[in-house]
């Protein structure tokens, strides 16, 4: 019989059996929202949704509500698998959640906890993002490292510069990532903002594109195009990702995802046409 984990928001109650869970919601122990998890499922997911528990999983009656509180009419986020990984394993919850975030992106972001700190994100950041980046770079760097032995004489210096190279930009890599991501997260949540969409807080925001960048990244690792796959996929996974965290529309994220990029274009042509004019101005004096 498969063994039951069960959390109630971010506390686990344990492990427990079948009919020990069953008898726990009969008599009160479990709450039909407390979420579990047992071998097989893809994510936690409340215990009134357990197919096997369902029918013995009655809502709390009056008696328990009391005078002026709320009922929770929503279950509670169950989290990704790399937010259980104490008891998915290390590798089976980034695979898991790699997995989930680039083909279910909507079911992925309605599970994924809003609150729970920078930390956990932003190392699945940079273990996807690094291991994308350094794979892809490695890969062009063999390209480009076979045309230097048609010149023997360069060969071993041209070697000895690229591993210079790779070796500064492997260092620094995780410094990019980490500082792209705040900056980055920064400017959308602000975007987000300005467009009436930010329901939650610059975590929320944060914990969104942590987990986009590092599903995507591994992406770079395919040859040649690798790097446009994983940054148009990351804009697709970065829109559903804000729509579904922060609970707006998708119009919403969708711009609020691409108005920096509308600003910087917009003032890349204004620049162009003033430099334009200008020059127009110089000919037409000059004659």
């Amino acid at each position: 019989m498969a063994m039951i984990h069960v959390n109630r928001g971010a506390t686990s109650l344990g492990v427990f059996s079948e009919e020990e869970v069953r008898e726990g919601l009969r008599t009160g122990r479990f709450a039909p929202t407390d979420i579990g998890w047992r071998e097989g499922m893809a994510t936690w997911q409340p215990l009134s949704q357990f197919p096997e528990l369902g029918a013995v999983a009655p809502a709390a009656p009056p008696a328990q509500i009391g005078a002026g509180s709320t009922s929770e009419t929503t279950a509670p986020r169950s989290g990704l698998p790399w937010e259980n990984r104490q008891e998915r394993g290390f590798f089976n919850a980034f695979v898991e959640t790699l997995v989930m975030v680039l083909t279910k992106p909507g079911e992925a972001f309605t599970a994924m906890r809003r609150e729970g700190g920078l930390g956990e994100p932003l190392i699945y950041a940079l273990i996807g993002g690094c291991a994308g980046a350094v794979v892809s770079f490695l890969f062009s760097l063999g390209l480009q490292s076979i045309g230097f032995f048609a010149d023997r004489h360069n060969a071993v210096a041209a070697m000895a510069g690229l591993g210079i190279g790779s070796a500064a930009f492997i260092v620094l890599v995780p410094l990019f990532i980490v500082v792209g991501l705040f900056i980055g997260s920064a400017i959308v949540h602000l975007c987000l903002m300005i467009v009436g969409g930010a329901n939650q807080s610059f975590e929320t925001t944060f914990r969104v594109l942590a987990f986009s960048q590092g599903s995507t990244g591994p992406l770079q690792m395919i040859p040649i195009c690798g790097g446009f796959i994983a940054g148009v996929w990351a804009l697709v996974c970065n829109c559903i990702g804000l729509a579904r965290a922060h609970e707006t529309d998708t119009g919403r994220a969708v711009l609020a995802v691409f108005l920096p990029l509308i600003v910087c274009c917009g003032g890349g042509m204004l620049l162009l046409f003033m430099f334009g004019g200008l020059a127009l101005l110089q000919h037409s004096s000059s004659h």
